[in-house]
Protein backbone atom coordinates (compact mmCIF):
# COMPACT_ATOMS: atom_id res chain seq x y z
CA UNK A 1 0.00 0.00 0.00
CA UNK A 2 1.30 3.41 -0.87
CA UNK A 3 2.19 5.63 2.01
CA UNK A 4 -0.51 8.26 2.46
CA UNK A 5 0.56 11.65 3.74
CA UNK A 6 -1.70 12.94 6.47
CA UNK A 7 -2.21 16.67 6.42
CA UNK A 8 -3.80 19.03 8.89
CA UNK A 9 -4.42 22.71 9.50
CA UNK A 10 -3.93 24.29 12.90
CA UNK A 11 -6.34 26.74 14.44
CA UNK A 12 -4.69 29.54 16.38
CA UNK A 13 -6.76 29.91 19.51
CA UNK A 14 -6.19 31.90 22.60
CA UNK A 15 -6.16 29.44 25.48
CA UNK A 16 -4.27 26.23 26.13
CA UNK A 17 -7.33 24.00 26.37
CA UNK A 18 -8.74 25.11 23.01
CA UNK A 19 -5.25 24.90 21.59
CA UNK A 20 -5.53 21.12 21.71
CA UNK A 21 -8.19 20.98 19.00
CA UNK A 22 -6.74 20.54 15.57
CA UNK A 23 -9.23 20.87 12.73
CA UNK A 24 -8.92 19.38 9.26
CA UNK A 25 -10.43 21.88 6.82
CA UNK A 26 -13.42 20.90 4.74
CA UNK A 27 -11.45 21.89 1.62
CA UNK A 28 -9.37 18.71 1.99
CA UNK A 29 -12.27 16.32 1.58
CA UNK A 30 -14.62 16.00 -1.39
CA UNK A 31 -17.42 14.96 0.99
CA UNK A 32 -19.08 17.24 3.56
CA UNK A 33 -17.87 16.45 7.07
CA UNK A 34 -21.49 16.20 8.21
CA UNK A 35 -22.03 13.22 5.90
CA UNK A 36 -19.01 11.24 7.10
CA UNK A 37 -19.80 8.15 9.17
CA UNK A 38 -17.74 6.79 12.01
CA UNK A 39 -16.78 3.16 12.53
CA UNK A 40 -15.90 0.34 10.18
CA UNK A 41 -12.69 -1.13 8.82
CA UNK A 42 -10.49 -0.19 5.87
CA UNK A 43 -9.06 -3.39 4.37
CA UNK A 44 -5.73 -3.30 2.56
CA UNK A 45 -2.68 -5.53 2.06
CA UNK A 46 1.07 -5.94 2.35
CA UNK A 47 3.36 -8.08 0.17
CA UNK A 48 5.57 -9.18 3.05
CA UNK A 49 5.28 -9.33 6.80
CA UNK A 50 6.17 -6.18 8.66
CA UNK A 51 9.61 -6.51 10.19
CA UNK A 52 9.37 -4.58 13.46
CA UNK A 53 7.13 -2.35 15.55
CA UNK A 54 10.09 -0.25 16.69
CA UNK A 55 10.24 3.18 14.97
CA UNK A 56 13.98 3.58 15.50
CA UNK A 57 15.06 0.39 13.75
CA UNK A 58 12.39 0.33 11.02
CA UNK A 59 13.85 0.96 7.58
CA UNK A 60 11.02 0.08 5.19
CA UNK A 61 9.16 2.95 3.49
CA UNK A 62 5.77 1.56 4.44
CA UNK A 63 6.34 0.25 7.97
CA UNK A 64 3.79 0.20 10.78
CA UNK A 65 5.62 2.64 13.11
CA UNK A 66 6.66 5.11 10.44
CA UNK A 67 3.52 5.08 8.30
CA UNK A 68 0.65 4.41 10.72
CA UNK A 69 1.63 4.66 14.39
CA UNK A 70 2.94 8.14 13.58
CA UNK A 71 0.13 9.23 11.23
CA UNK A 72 -0.73 12.87 11.93
CA UNK A 73 2.01 13.24 14.55
CA UNK A 74 4.24 15.93 13.04
CA UNK A 75 5.10 19.50 14.06
CA UNK A 76 4.50 20.78 10.51
CA UNK A 77 3.34 19.50 7.15
CA UNK A 78 2.66 20.88 3.67
CA UNK A 79 -0.73 22.16 2.55
CA UNK A 80 -1.60 20.38 -0.74
CA UNK A 81 -3.30 23.51 -2.02
CA UNK A 82 -0.17 25.66 -2.06
CA UNK A 83 2.77 23.49 -0.79
CA UNK A 84 3.32 25.80 2.21
CA UNK A 85 4.28 24.38 5.59
CA UNK A 86 1.64 24.72 8.28
CA UNK A 87 1.60 23.83 12.01
CA UNK A 88 0.20 20.50 13.17
CA UNK A 89 1.51 19.46 16.60
CA UNK A 90 3.02 22.93 16.79
CA UNK A 91 0.61 25.52 18.16
CA UNK A 92 1.75 28.04 15.56
CA UNK A 93 4.58 28.70 13.15
CA UNK A 94 7.93 29.12 14.94
CA UNK A 95 9.83 32.25 15.87
CA UNK A 96 12.94 32.33 13.64
CA UNK A 97 16.22 34.01 14.60
CA UNK A 98 20.00 33.70 14.29
CA UNK A 99 19.90 34.37 10.53
CA UNK A 100 17.40 31.60 9.89
CA UNK A 101 19.20 28.95 11.93
CA UNK A 102 17.20 29.02 15.19
CA UNK A 103 13.54 28.03 15.51
CA UNK A 104 11.54 28.37 18.73
CA UNK A 105 8.44 26.19 18.53
CA UNK A 106 5.44 26.25 20.85
CA UNK A 107 3.93 22.76 21.15
CA UNK A 108 0.16 22.36 21.01
CA UNK A 109 -1.02 21.65 24.55
CA UNK A 110 -3.47 18.94 25.48
CA UNK A 111 -2.07 16.22 23.20
CA UNK A 112 -1.67 12.74 24.69
CA UNK A 113 -0.09 9.43 23.77
CA UNK A 114 -2.32 6.39 23.41
CA UNK A 115 -1.63 5.46 27.06
CA UNK A 116 -2.96 8.82 28.24
CA UNK A 117 0.36 10.46 29.12
CA UNK A 118 0.86 14.04 27.94
CA UNK A 119 3.00 14.74 24.88
CA UNK A 120 5.60 17.33 25.93
CA UNK A 121 8.95 18.79 24.91
CA UNK A 122 10.77 15.89 26.59
CA UNK A 123 9.46 13.51 23.92
CA UNK A 124 11.02 15.50 21.06
CA UNK A 125 14.32 15.92 22.91
CA UNK A 126 14.84 12.22 23.70
CA UNK A 127 13.56 11.12 20.26
CA UNK A 128 16.16 13.26 18.47
CA UNK A 129 18.94 12.06 20.77
CA UNK A 130 18.09 8.45 19.91
CA UNK A 131 17.89 9.11 16.16
CA UNK A 132 21.34 10.77 16.28
CA UNK A 133 23.02 7.85 18.05
CA UNK A 134 24.69 5.89 15.25
CA UNK A 135 24.65 2.76 17.42
CA UNK A 136 20.86 2.72 17.14
CA UNK A 137 20.99 2.54 13.34
CA UNK A 138 18.03 4.84 12.73
CA UNK A 139 17.10 5.35 9.09
CA UNK A 140 16.64 9.05 9.94
CA UNK A 141 20.18 9.46 11.28
CA UNK A 142 21.51 11.29 8.21
CA UNK A 143 18.65 13.80 8.23
CA UNK A 144 19.88 15.40 11.45
CA UNK A 145 23.40 16.20 10.31
CA UNK A 146 24.47 18.90 7.86
CA UNK A 147 28.10 18.70 6.74
CA UNK A 148 28.51 16.25 9.65
CA UNK A 149 27.35 18.93 12.11
CA UNK A 150 24.23 18.07 14.11
CA UNK A 151 20.83 19.67 14.29
CA UNK A 152 20.09 20.19 17.99
CA UNK A 153 16.95 20.63 20.07
CA UNK A 154 16.49 21.66 23.68
CA UNK A 155 13.57 22.10 26.00
CA UNK A 156 12.88 25.70 27.01
CA UNK A 157 9.83 24.70 29.04
CA UNK A 158 7.27 21.90 29.08
CA UNK A 159 5.68 23.06 25.82
CA UNK A 160 8.49 24.99 24.11
CA UNK A 161 11.34 23.67 21.95
CA UNK A 162 14.39 25.41 20.53
CA UNK A 163 15.90 23.92 17.36
CA UNK A 164 19.35 25.06 16.23
CA UNK A 165 20.76 24.28 12.78
CA UNK A 166 24.47 24.48 11.95
CA UNK A 167 23.55 26.36 8.77
CA UNK A 168 20.52 27.62 6.90
CA UNK A 169 18.55 24.62 5.65
CA UNK A 170 15.79 24.61 3.03
CA UNK A 171 14.39 21.44 4.60
CA UNK A 172 14.35 22.78 8.17
CA UNK A 173 10.58 22.42 8.63
CA UNK A 174 10.70 18.87 7.33
CA UNK A 175 13.59 17.97 9.63
CA UNK A 176 11.82 19.41 12.67
CA UNK A 177 8.73 17.36 11.82
CA UNK A 178 10.01 14.03 13.06
CA UNK A 179 7.52 12.09 15.16
CA UNK A 180 7.92 12.40 18.95
CA UNK A 181 8.03 8.94 20.51
CA UNK A 182 7.25 8.55 24.22
CA UNK A 183 10.10 9.62 26.47
CA UNK A 184 8.63 7.48 29.24
CA UNK A 185 9.19 4.42 27.03
CA UNK A 186 12.11 5.01 24.66
CA UNK A 187 13.82 7.82 26.54
CA UNK A 188 13.69 5.85 29.77
CA UNK A 189 15.22 2.80 28.08
CA UNK A 190 17.90 4.93 26.41
CA UNK A 191 18.94 6.59 29.66
CA UNK A 192 19.25 3.26 31.44
CA UNK A 193 20.66 1.00 28.72
CA UNK A 194 21.71 3.14 25.76
CA UNK A 195 21.21 2.15 22.13
CA UNK A 196 21.07 -1.58 22.89
CA UNK A 197 18.07 -1.10 25.18
CA UNK A 198 16.21 0.95 22.56
CA UNK A 199 16.74 -1.51 19.73
CA UNK A 200 15.35 -4.37 21.83
CA UNK A 201 12.00 -2.65 22.35
CA UNK A 202 8.82 -3.52 20.48
CA UNK A 203 9.67 -6.66 18.51
CA UNK A 204 6.82 -8.21 16.53
CA UNK A 205 5.59 -10.29 19.46
CA UNK A 206 4.94 -7.17 21.58
CA UNK A 207 1.32 -7.10 22.83
CA UNK A 208 -0.70 -4.27 21.35
CA UNK A 209 -1.40 -2.97 24.86
CA UNK A 210 2.34 -2.24 25.26
CA UNK A 211 2.58 -0.11 22.09
CA UNK A 212 2.40 3.61 22.91
CA UNK A 213 1.83 5.93 19.95
CA UNK A 214 1.21 9.61 19.26
CA UNK A 215 -0.49 9.07 15.90
CA UNK A 216 -3.82 7.86 14.56
CA UNK A 217 -3.30 4.08 14.78
CA UNK A 218 -2.04 1.55 17.28
CA UNK A 219 -1.74 -2.23 17.23
CA UNK A 220 -4.70 -4.53 17.89
CA UNK A 221 -3.39 -7.88 16.63
CA UNK A 222 -0.51 -9.37 14.62
CA UNK A 223 -0.76 -12.79 12.97
CA UNK A 224 2.56 -13.48 11.28
CA UNK A 225 2.16 -14.30 7.62
CA UNK A 226 -1.58 -13.74 7.70
CA UNK A 227 -3.12 -10.53 8.98
CA UNK A 228 -2.35 -7.37 10.93
CA UNK A 229 -5.10 -5.25 12.47
CA UNK A 230 -4.65 -1.70 13.72
CA UNK A 231 -7.21 0.11 15.85
CA UNK A 232 -7.70 3.82 16.14
CA UNK A 233 -5.92 5.68 18.90
CA UNK A 234 -8.83 7.39 20.66
CA UNK A 235 -6.42 9.86 22.29
CA UNK A 236 -5.56 11.14 18.81
CA UNK A 237 -9.23 12.00 18.30
CA UNK A 238 -9.19 14.19 21.39
CA UNK A 239 -7.13 16.80 19.54
CA UNK A 240 -7.81 15.94 15.88
CA UNK A 241 -11.28 16.87 14.62
CA UNK A 242 -13.06 17.31 11.31
CA UNK A 243 -14.72 20.60 10.40
CA UNK A 244 -17.97 19.38 12.00
CA UNK A 245 -16.20 18.69 15.30
CA UNK A 246 -16.11 14.89 15.06
CA UNK A 247 -13.09 13.01 16.39
CA UNK A 248 -10.69 11.47 13.87
CA UNK A 249 -9.96 9.02 12.42
CA UNK A 250 -13.49 8.06 11.41
CA UNK A 251 -12.55 4.40 10.98
CA UNK A 252 -12.33 2.00 13.91
CA UNK A 253 -9.82 -0.33 12.25
CA UNK A 254 -7.25 -0.60 9.49
CA UNK A 255 -6.32 -4.15 8.49
CA UNK A 256 -3.60 -5.66 6.30
CA UNK A 257 -3.74 -9.05 4.62
CA UNK A 258 -0.34 -10.57 3.91
CA UNK A 259 -0.50 -11.42 0.19
CA UNK A 260 2.18 -13.27 -1.74
CA UNK A 261 2.45 -10.95 -4.77
CA UNK A 262 0.82 -8.08 -6.61
CA UNK A 263 -1.16 -10.35 -8.92
CA UNK A 264 -2.75 -11.99 -5.88
CA UNK A 265 -3.45 -8.53 -4.46
CA UNK A 266 -5.23 -7.55 -7.68
CA UNK A 267 -7.30 -10.74 -7.51
CA UNK A 268 -8.28 -9.93 -3.92
CA UNK A 269 -9.25 -6.41 -4.95
CA UNK A 270 -11.35 -7.65 -7.87
CA UNK A 271 -13.08 -10.04 -5.48
CA UNK A 272 -13.95 -7.16 -3.16
CA UNK A 273 -11.77 -8.49 -0.33
CA UNK A 274 -9.59 -5.39 -0.03
CA UNK A 275 -10.58 -1.75 -0.50
CA UNK A 276 -7.65 -0.11 -2.26
CA UNK A 277 -5.23 -1.11 -4.99
CA UNK A 278 -2.66 0.89 -6.93
CA UNK A 279 -2.91 -0.25 -10.56
CA UNK A 280 0.57 -0.91 -11.96
CA UNK A 281 -0.05 -0.97 -15.68
CA UNK A 282 -2.56 -1.08 -18.52
CA UNK A 283 -3.45 -4.71 -17.82
CA UNK A 284 -4.41 -3.91 -14.22
CA UNK A 285 -6.49 -0.97 -15.40
CA UNK A 286 -8.22 -3.12 -18.02
CA UNK A 287 -9.05 -5.88 -15.52
CA UNK A 288 -10.48 -3.42 -13.01
CA UNK A 289 -12.52 -1.66 -15.69
CA UNK A 290 -13.95 -4.95 -16.96
CA UNK A 291 -14.96 -5.93 -13.43
CA UNK A 292 -16.64 -2.55 -12.88
CA UNK A 293 -18.39 -2.53 -16.27
CA UNK A 294 -19.56 -6.13 -15.78
CA UNK A 295 -21.11 -5.32 -12.45
CA UNK A 296 -18.75 -7.62 -10.57
CA UNK A 297 -16.98 -4.85 -8.64
CA UNK A 298 -18.29 -1.62 -7.20
CA UNK A 299 -15.23 0.59 -7.43
CA UNK A 300 -13.90 3.88 -8.73
CA UNK A 301 -11.04 3.96 -11.27
CA UNK A 302 -8.91 6.93 -12.32
CA UNK A 303 -6.11 6.26 -14.80
CA UNK A 304 -3.05 8.43 -15.46
CA UNK A 305 -3.60 10.95 -12.68
CA UNK A 306 0.04 11.97 -13.19
CA UNK A 307 3.61 10.69 -12.89
CA UNK A 308 4.63 8.74 -9.82
CA UNK A 309 7.01 10.01 -7.13
CA UNK A 310 9.09 6.87 -7.52
CA UNK A 311 11.29 4.93 -9.92
CA UNK A 312 13.13 1.62 -10.12
CA UNK A 313 16.91 1.33 -10.31
CA UNK A 314 19.83 -1.09 -10.22
CA UNK A 315 22.81 -0.57 -7.92
CA UNK A 316 26.14 -2.46 -7.71
CA UNK A 317 28.13 -3.09 -4.55
CA UNK A 318 31.50 -1.33 -4.54
CA UNK A 319 32.50 -2.95 -1.22
CA UNK A 320 33.46 -6.52 -2.18
CA UNK A 321 36.97 -6.91 -0.83
CA UNK A 322 36.43 -10.67 -0.74
CA UNK A 323 36.04 -10.68 -4.55
CA UNK A 324 38.54 -8.14 -5.95
CA UNK A 325 37.60 -9.04 -9.54
CA UNK A 326 33.96 -8.04 -9.09
CA UNK A 327 34.85 -5.07 -6.92
CA UNK A 328 37.08 -3.65 -9.64
CA UNK A 329 34.34 -4.12 -12.24
CA UNK A 330 31.59 -2.56 -10.14
CA UNK A 331 33.77 0.46 -9.33
CA UNK A 332 34.53 1.13 -13.00
CA UNK A 333 32.29 3.90 -14.36
CA UNK A 334 32.54 2.35 -17.85
CA UNK A 335 30.85 -0.76 -16.52
CA UNK A 336 27.96 1.18 -14.97
CA UNK A 337 27.48 3.28 -18.10
CA UNK A 338 27.50 0.08 -20.15
CA UNK A 339 24.78 -1.30 -17.86
CA UNK A 340 22.75 1.86 -18.46
CA UNK A 341 23.12 1.31 -22.22
CA UNK A 342 21.93 -2.28 -21.71
CA UNK A 343 18.79 -1.14 -19.85
CA UNK A 344 15.94 -1.26 -22.35
CA UNK A 345 13.76 1.27 -20.59
CA UNK A 346 11.30 1.56 -23.45
CA UNK A 347 10.61 -2.19 -23.26
CA UNK A 348 10.25 -1.95 -19.50
CA UNK A 349 7.67 0.82 -19.78
CA UNK A 350 5.79 -1.03 -22.53
CA UNK A 351 5.92 -4.57 -21.15
CA UNK A 352 5.79 -4.03 -17.39
CA UNK A 353 3.69 -0.86 -17.23
CA UNK A 354 1.59 -1.25 -20.36
CA UNK A 355 3.09 1.91 -21.82
CA UNK A 356 1.80 3.98 -18.90
CA UNK A 357 5.05 5.21 -17.47
CA UNK A 358 8.25 7.15 -18.04
CA UNK A 359 11.84 6.21 -18.85
CA UNK A 360 14.00 7.46 -15.98
CA UNK A 361 17.66 8.49 -16.18
CA UNK A 362 18.01 10.53 -13.00
CA UNK A 363 17.42 10.32 -9.25
CA UNK A 364 14.82 13.06 -9.63
CA UNK A 365 11.40 11.52 -10.15
CA UNK A 366 9.32 12.73 -13.12
CA UNK A 367 6.76 14.40 -10.84
CA UNK A 368 9.34 17.00 -9.77
CA UNK A 369 9.43 18.89 -13.06
CA UNK A 370 11.23 21.93 -11.63
CA UNK A 371 14.28 19.75 -10.99
CA UNK A 372 14.55 17.92 -14.31
CA UNK A 373 17.13 19.30 -16.73
CA UNK A 374 17.91 18.82 -20.42
CA UNK A 375 21.62 18.97 -19.53
CA UNK A 376 21.50 15.75 -17.47
CA UNK A 377 23.40 13.04 -19.43
CA UNK A 378 21.41 10.03 -20.60
CA UNK A 379 23.15 6.72 -21.30
CA UNK A 380 20.21 5.36 -23.25
CA UNK A 381 19.63 1.90 -24.73
CA UNK A 382 22.50 1.13 -27.12
CA UNK A 383 23.97 -2.37 -27.08
CA UNK A 384 26.82 -1.45 -29.45
CA UNK A 385 27.92 1.32 -27.10
CA UNK A 386 27.72 -1.12 -24.20
CA UNK A 387 29.96 -3.56 -26.08
CA UNK A 388 32.53 -0.80 -26.75
CA UNK A 389 32.70 0.22 -23.10
CA UNK A 390 33.07 -3.36 -21.92
CA UNK A 391 35.77 -3.96 -24.55
CA UNK A 392 37.68 -0.96 -23.17
CA UNK A 393 37.65 -2.80 -19.83
CA UNK A 394 39.25 -5.87 -21.45
CA UNK A 395 36.16 -7.94 -22.17
CA UNK A 396 36.77 -8.62 -25.84
CA UNK A 397 36.33 -12.41 -26.00
CA UNK A 398 33.61 -14.92 -25.17
CA UNK A 399 33.89 -18.37 -23.65
CA UNK A 400 32.41 -21.54 -25.12
CA UNK A 401 29.01 -20.69 -23.60
CA UNK A 402 28.92 -17.23 -25.20
CA UNK A 403 29.73 -15.15 -22.10
CA UNK A 404 32.25 -12.31 -22.08
CA UNK A 405 35.59 -13.07 -20.43
CA UNK A 406 38.74 -11.05 -19.79
CA UNK A 407 42.30 -12.01 -20.79
CA UNK A 408 42.53 -14.37 -17.80
CA UNK A 409 39.30 -16.12 -18.79
CA UNK A 410 37.25 -14.62 -15.95
CA UNK A 411 33.60 -14.36 -16.88
CA UNK A 412 31.63 -11.12 -16.64
CA UNK A 413 28.90 -12.45 -14.36
CA UNK A 414 26.98 -11.21 -11.33
CA UNK A 415 23.81 -11.88 -9.31
CA UNK A 416 20.92 -9.41 -9.40
CA UNK A 417 18.44 -9.50 -6.52
CA UNK A 418 15.01 -7.92 -6.23
CA UNK A 419 12.09 -8.43 -3.87
CA UNK A 420 10.01 -11.47 -4.67
CA UNK A 421 6.30 -10.84 -5.15
CA UNK A 422 6.76 -7.47 -6.81
CA UNK A 423 5.86 -8.57 -10.30
CA UNK A 424 6.82 -5.30 -12.00
CA UNK A 425 10.35 -5.42 -10.60
CA UNK A 426 10.63 -9.13 -11.37
CA UNK A 427 9.66 -8.45 -15.01
CA UNK A 428 12.07 -5.54 -15.29
CA UNK A 429 14.87 -7.66 -13.87
CA UNK A 430 14.27 -10.36 -16.45
CA UNK A 431 14.23 -7.81 -19.27
CA UNK A 432 17.53 -6.40 -17.98
CA UNK A 433 19.08 -9.87 -17.80
CA UNK A 434 17.85 -10.78 -21.30
CA UNK A 435 19.37 -7.62 -22.81
CA UNK A 436 22.65 -8.22 -20.97
CA UNK A 437 22.80 -11.71 -22.47
CA UNK A 438 22.78 -10.18 -25.96
CA UNK A 439 26.17 -8.59 -25.29
CA UNK A 440 27.55 -11.56 -23.35
CA UNK A 441 26.99 -10.43 -19.74
CA UNK A 442 25.63 -13.18 -17.51
CA UNK A 443 23.13 -11.98 -14.92
CA UNK A 444 21.86 -14.49 -12.40
CA UNK A 445 18.50 -12.97 -11.55
CA UNK A 446 17.32 -13.97 -8.08
CA UNK A 447 14.20 -12.48 -6.39
CA UNK A 448 14.36 -12.85 -2.59
CA UNK A 449 12.31 -11.86 0.45
CA UNK A 450 11.99 -8.09 0.80
CA UNK A 451 13.17 -7.91 4.41
CA UNK A 452 16.28 -9.95 3.58
CA UNK A 453 16.94 -7.68 0.62
CA UNK A 454 16.74 -4.57 2.79
CA UNK A 455 19.22 -6.11 5.24
CA UNK A 456 21.67 -6.69 2.39
CA UNK A 457 21.37 -3.13 1.13
CA UNK A 458 21.86 -1.49 4.54
CA UNK A 459 24.85 -3.59 5.52
CA UNK A 460 28.04 -1.61 6.09
CA UNK A 461 31.61 -2.84 5.66
CA UNK A 462 34.38 -3.54 3.23
CA UNK A 463 32.98 -6.91 2.11
CA UNK A 464 29.20 -6.61 1.85
CA UNK A 465 27.37 -9.71 0.63
CA UNK A 466 25.39 -8.69 -2.45
CA UNK A 467 26.45 -8.10 -6.06
CA UNK A 468 23.59 -5.94 -7.32
CA UNK A 469 20.04 -5.02 -6.34
CA UNK A 470 16.99 -3.88 -8.30
CA UNK A 471 14.66 -1.85 -6.11
CA UNK A 472 12.89 1.48 -6.04
CA UNK A 473 12.97 4.68 -4.01
CA UNK A 474 9.91 6.80 -3.36
CA UNK A 475 9.11 10.08 -1.67
CA UNK A 476 11.34 13.13 -1.83
CA UNK A 477 10.24 16.74 -1.57
CA UNK A 478 9.10 19.25 -4.14
CA UNK A 479 11.56 21.90 -2.93
CA UNK A 480 14.81 19.80 -2.92
CA UNK A 481 14.17 16.33 -4.34
CA UNK A 482 17.46 14.75 -3.32
CA UNK A 483 17.91 12.58 -0.26
CA UNK A 484 20.81 13.03 2.14
CA UNK A 485 20.96 9.35 3.04
CA UNK A 486 21.17 8.39 -0.65
CA UNK A 487 23.32 11.15 -2.13
CA UNK A 488 25.91 11.97 0.52
CA UNK A 489 28.85 9.78 1.48
CA UNK A 490 28.14 7.87 4.66
CA UNK A 491 24.39 7.98 4.10
CA UNK A 492 22.51 4.85 5.10
CA UNK A 493 21.13 4.45 1.55
CA UNK A 494 24.40 5.34 -0.20
CA UNK A 495 23.96 1.75 -1.26
CA UNK A 496 26.80 1.43 -3.77
CA UNK A 497 29.55 2.55 -1.38
CA UNK A 498 28.80 1.91 2.28
CA UNK A 499 32.08 1.14 4.07
CA UNK A 500 32.31 1.08 7.84
CA UNK A 501 33.83 4.56 8.01
CA UNK A 502 31.34 6.06 5.52
CA UNK A 503 34.11 7.67 3.48
CA UNK A 504 33.81 8.79 -0.13
CA UNK A 505 35.71 6.59 -2.55
CA UNK A 506 35.90 8.99 -5.52
CA UNK A 507 36.29 12.70 -6.12
CA UNK A 508 32.95 12.62 -7.95
CA UNK A 509 31.25 11.38 -4.77
CA UNK A 510 32.88 14.25 -2.89
CA UNK A 511 31.58 16.73 -5.48
CA UNK A 512 28.06 15.25 -5.26
CA UNK A 513 28.09 15.53 -1.47
CA UNK A 514 29.31 19.13 -1.68
CA UNK A 515 26.62 20.12 -4.20
CA UNK A 516 23.90 18.46 -2.15
CA UNK A 517 24.89 20.44 0.93
CA UNK A 518 25.11 23.68 -1.06
CA UNK A 519 21.63 23.21 -2.45
CA UNK A 520 20.19 22.30 0.92
CA UNK A 521 21.59 25.54 2.34
CA UNK A 522 20.26 27.75 -0.48
CA UNK A 523 16.85 29.32 0.16
CA UNK A 524 16.57 31.12 -3.17
CA UNK A 525 14.59 28.85 -5.53
CA UNK A 526 16.37 29.91 -8.71
CA UNK A 527 19.85 29.51 -7.24
CA UNK A 528 18.90 26.18 -5.68
CA UNK A 529 17.65 24.86 -9.02
CA UNK A 530 20.95 25.88 -10.64
CA UNK A 531 22.83 23.85 -8.03
CA UNK A 532 20.41 20.99 -8.65
CA UNK A 533 21.34 21.04 -12.31
CA UNK A 534 25.03 20.59 -11.46
CA UNK A 535 24.17 17.86 -8.97
CA UNK A 536 21.99 15.94 -11.42
CA UNK A 537 24.73 16.10 -14.05
CA UNK A 538 27.42 14.86 -11.65
CA UNK A 539 25.25 11.97 -10.45
CA UNK A 540 24.32 10.95 -13.98
CA UNK A 541 27.95 10.93 -15.07
CA UNK A 542 28.93 8.73 -12.12
CA UNK A 543 25.93 6.39 -12.62
CA UNK A 544 26.04 4.96 -9.08
CA UNK A 545 22.42 3.94 -9.59
CA UNK A 546 21.17 3.03 -13.05
CA UNK A 547 17.61 4.35 -13.07
CA UNK A 548 15.07 2.45 -15.11
CA UNK A 549 11.39 3.44 -15.18
CA UNK A 550 8.71 5.25 -13.27
CA UNK A 551 5.06 4.30 -13.46
CA UNK A 552 2.16 6.65 -13.84
CA UNK A 553 -0.04 7.27 -10.82
CA UNK A 554 -3.38 5.49 -11.09
CA UNK A 555 -6.05 5.45 -8.39
CA UNK A 556 -8.70 2.84 -7.67
CA UNK A 557 -10.75 2.21 -4.55
CA UNK A 558 -13.88 0.35 -3.52
CA UNK A 559 -17.03 2.45 -3.79
CA UNK A 560 -17.79 1.80 -0.15
CA UNK A 561 -15.01 4.26 0.75
CA UNK A 562 -15.67 7.96 1.12
CA UNK A 563 -13.55 10.93 2.09
CA UNK A 564 -11.12 11.22 -0.82
CA UNK A 565 -9.61 14.63 -1.51
CA UNK A 566 -11.11 16.91 -4.17
CA UNK A 567 -9.96 15.67 -7.55
CA UNK A 568 -7.91 18.81 -8.30
CA UNK A 569 -5.61 18.04 -5.34
CA UNK A 570 -4.69 14.52 -6.37
CA UNK A 571 -1.13 13.69 -7.34
CA UNK A 572 1.49 11.12 -6.42
CA UNK A 573 3.13 13.51 -3.94
CA UNK A 574 0.07 14.13 -1.78
CA UNK A 575 -1.98 11.06 -2.75
CA UNK A 576 -5.71 10.92 -3.36
CA UNK A 577 -7.10 10.62 0.16
CA UNK A 578 -6.21 11.42 3.75
CA UNK A 579 -6.25 8.32 5.88
CA UNK A 580 -7.93 9.97 8.86
CA UNK A 581 -10.70 11.47 6.68
CA UNK A 582 -11.52 8.16 5.00
CA UNK A 583 -14.80 6.57 6.07
CA UNK A 584 -17.09 3.68 5.18
CA UNK A 585 -20.28 4.90 3.51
Amino acid sequence: MKKILTLALALTLGNAAAQADFVYPQAWSADPAASAKTGGELRTYTLSDFKTLNPFVSKEADSLPNSYFNLGAYLFTQDPRNDKFIPVMAASMPTVSNNGKRFVVKIRQGMKFSDGQAITADDWVSTLAIHKDDKVGSNSYDSFFINKKPVTVKKLDTYTLQFDFPTVDVSAYSKMSYTPWPDHVFGKAYRSGGAAAVTKLWPLNTPGSNIVVPGAWTLESFQAGQRVVLKKNTRFGEWNKDSAGKALPYLDRLSFRVIENQNAALAAYLAGQIDTFGPRNADDLAQIKRAIDGGNLKAELFANVGPQATSTWVVWNWNKSGDPFKQKIFRDVRFRRAMSHIANRKAMVQLTLGGLGTEVYSSVYPIFKNYTYASTPKYSYDLDQARKLLAQMGFTKKDKDGWLVDAQGRRLEFTLNTNSGNTVREQQGRIFADEAKKVGVKINFNPIDFNNLVDLMYEKGENRKFDSILLGFSGGTNYWPYSSNTVTCGGSLHAYNNPTNGACLTSQEQLITKLFNQGQQTLDDTKRRAIGEQLSKAMAELQPFVYLAGSNYHVSFNSRLGGEMPRNLWDAYYGSRLNVLTYIK
